[in-house]
């Protein structure tokens, strides 16, 4: 579980850098294609301003030749000899306008051509323009993409002109930029894929020896415990009924008492952890039940009652005996730190999953104290020393059963309450009765 737990940490770590990195790439390149693409729109826009028509309308005799439609926009004479020039250049002095090429089509007010530019190139023919021209207009809208064309539609006083540029050289970079991005990064993204799983392997591996280890430790020391506090158990009594009432032999047996409490909250963890257990339907609701009347004695002699809220008829499959420690650990622990008088138990089925709450008044729990309530031998005081045979084991040890069952435990504190929520995978039978 230990070890489960850290590598999908270390895997999600490195898949979020893996994704982080795919991201940023994307985002390059997709504001890359933005702007080159934005910067032919202007200098379109540009190329329909200076764009006049010598021939608007009438005969060639008696034709005026059009006004520029923005002459504040025309290009500034060049200044005179010996000159300085100041300021950036106007757009259709740079050389990437210069180089770039544009066509054009304008259209009269019955839809006759008046006049075809094709950029004095033979990539496309009059007879091509004129019909990417007339698609453009059917569209009815003022700008576009139609191809590898980008393409104003600007209507004047006296006819209708249809300007395009050819984006095929400035976009072809960034196509091939684009085609060994996806084609390099995609292989670089696998790679880095496996290297982290074999990074986390390793990085994983002392820790899971680390826990394998100490989870031995505690087994090997629990069990080696266990006859040796027997023994002075026993011995201890014997020697009470030949000498009687004894201050330092109550002591010795109160201490035994202790440290049997402890090797076999030790051993419990240990079987939660490491021990296979067989499987059975588990009627859970009566389990709960159960240990709900078992200890509302207990409950009651400290001046609390139980609020009782269980669907009937839930089944797990688990085994009984740690599902039963699991309902005794949570109400015990709400019984031992409630602050008020009611204890409250709902059991119910969200889905298909069966989720036991346990509710009790209390202060509220700091985040990074909550992080580690389920801890080994982890205690809210730190300062406070054990008592009642309680050393911090009992929550690690429903963690461990809630695991085992392939389930969540959680913590939560809100409105002067602590709520303790265990959530399990119910099992078929519970779910045909649900069903039902």
């Amino acid at each position: 579980m230990f070890s489960r737990s850290r590598r999908k940490i270390i895997l999600a770590i490195m898949g979020s850098l893996i994704l982080l990195f795919a991201v940023t790439l994307s985002v390059i390149l997709f504001a890359s294609f933005r702007e080159v693409r934005q910067e032919n729109m202007d200098m379109l826009k540009r190329h329909v301003e200076l764009y006049y028509l010598e021939k608007a309308t009438g005969s060639a005799d008696d034709a005026v030749p059009e006004t520029p439609p923005d002459t504040a926009d025309a290009p500034p004479p060049k200044p005179s000899e010996g000159e300085p020039q100041t300021g950036k250049p106007p757009l259709d002095q740079k050389p990437d306008y210069q180089l770039s090429t544009f066509y054009s089509v304008a259209f009269g007010e019955d839809d006759t051509v008046l006049a075809v530019d094709n950029g004095d190139k033979d990539v496309y023919s009059e007879d091509d323009l004129i019909s990417i021209a007339k698609n453009a207009l059917a569209g009815n809208s003022t700008s576009g993409r139609t191809g590898s064309l980008t393409y104003i539609v600007s209507r004047r006083p006296n006819y209708t002109l249809v300007a395009f540029m050819d984006n095929t050289v400035s976009e072809s970079g960034l196509s091939t930029l684009l085609r060994n991005v996806l084609i390099v990064g995609g292989a670089a993204i696998v790679v880095m894929f496996f290297v982290s799983l074999f990074l986390s392997k390793r990085i994983i591996r002392p820790l899971e020896e680390n826990d394998r280890q100490q989870r031995r430790f505690i087994s090997d020391a629990s069990h080696e415990l266990k006859t040796p506090v027997a023994v002075i158990g026993t011995n201890a009594e014997m020697l009470a009924r030949e000498i009687g009432e004894n201050e330092w032999l109550a002591n010795i047996q109160y201490e035994n008492e202790r440290m049997g409490g402890l090797v076999k909250q030790l051993l419990d963890l240990s079987r939660a952890e490491n021990t296979e257990t067989p499987l059975e339907q588990v009627d859970f609701s009566r389990v709960v039940t159960g240990e709900a009347l078992a200890l509302e004695m207990l409950a009651f002699d400290q001046g609390k009652v139980f609020q009782t809220d269980m669907e009937e008829g839930i089944f797990l499959t688990g085994s009984r005996t740690q599902l039963t420690q699991l309902a005794s650990i949570l109400l015990d622990n709400a019984i031992r730190h409630s602050t008020g008088n009611e204890i409250e138990i709902s059991l119910k089925r969200q889905g298909h999953h069966a989720v036991l709450t346990v509710v009790n008044d209390g202060a509220a729990i700091p985040p990074e104290k909550q992080e580690r309530l389920f801890d080994r031998f982890y205690r809210m005081d730190e300062a406070r020393t054990s008592e009642g045979q309680h050393y911090g084991l009992g929550l690690s040890i429903a963690k461990a059963i809630v695991e085992k069952h392939s389930g969540s435990i959680g913590v939560s504190c809100h409105d002067g309450k602590v709520q303790f929520a265990v959530s399990m995978p119910m099992s078929i039978t519970s779910a045909v009765v649900y069903c039902r």
